[in-house]
């Protein structure tokens, strides 16, 4: 009879409320992404995945159960259990380290937008920021592709930016509508990257557990006289963020 792994359960798995079962799959499904388990390969069994993670056989069993339906393993009896896919890696989003490099990413993606808020709101800014604008518009929205939520996106434009083309800054991503702009001119724009957790509302709009990893991403374009023009800030999905950037020798 197996000892109750209760206490080393929660020595690993501990502060969230996310079902240990779900993060163990967690666990499981990044080492077949990386080809620690890669496709056609034997799982350990039960028992030493047990030892391995001091936990009960219940707990593997759900979290293989969840790969299962995903189908990525493949339990076959009399010899065990194989992996038989990758999770996708088509869906990832390159989070480039320009603005122009950003802007043609977004000009080539074309998500679902889905506005869940609009009103005039001022964003708060940090003195490195800049100067804030007189009024800006704020809107917050989910964009998904293919059904599949991937960030929620608080933005806060200048309204007098936002009244040059209102209709498109309602319906497409923000970044290539400012370059297209001719009246508008960005002398300075950066970003931030936090790796972070997923809060109530934003695992509800993504559709992911709470506390699942999300990148946190803090992005501002200011004009020639340091007025912010632009701040967004945006939670992806923390399997949707491909970070690339070149080191110079």
């Amino acid at each position: 009879m197996h000892k109750s792994p209760a206490r080393g359960e929660a020595a690993l798995f501990r502060d969230s409320p996310v079902p240990r079962y779900a993060q163990l799959a967690d666990v499981f499904r990044q080492r077949i992404a990386r080809n620690v388990w890669p496709p056609g390969a034997q799982l350990p069994t039960l028992e030493a995945l047990m030892r391995e993670f001091n936990v009960a056989r219940v707990t593997v069993r759900q979290a293989m159960e969840l790969l299962g339906r995903d189908g990525l393993v493949s339990a076959q009896r009399g010899r065990g259990t194989f992996v038989t896919a990758q999770p996708m890696r088509d869906k990832r989003l390159v989070l480039e380290t320009s603005l122009q490099a950003l802007a043609d990413v977004y000009r080539d993606d074309t998500p679902n937008l889905t506005l869940i808020e609009e009103a005039a709101a001022a964003p708060r800014l940090f003195p490195k920021d800049g100067k804030p604008a007189p009024r800006y518009r704020f809107m917050r929205r989910v964009h998904s592709r293919n059904g599949e939520a991937y960030c929620v996106i608080s933005i806060f434009l200048d309204e007098r930016v936002f009244r040059m083309a209102p209709r498109r800054f309602r319906r497409e991503t923000v970044i290539p509508v400012l370059l297209d702009l001719p009246q508008v001119e960005i002398a300075q724009a950066w970003q931030t990257l936090e790796i972070g957790t997923a809060d109530v509302p934003v695992a509800r709009h993504l559709g992911i557990h709470v506390n699942a990893p999300v990148a946190e991403v803090r992005r501002v374009c200011r004009g020639k006289d340091e007025t912010v023009l632009y701040l967004a800030e945006v939670t992806y999905r923390g399997d949707y963020i491909h970070l690339a950037m070149d080191l110079k020798p």
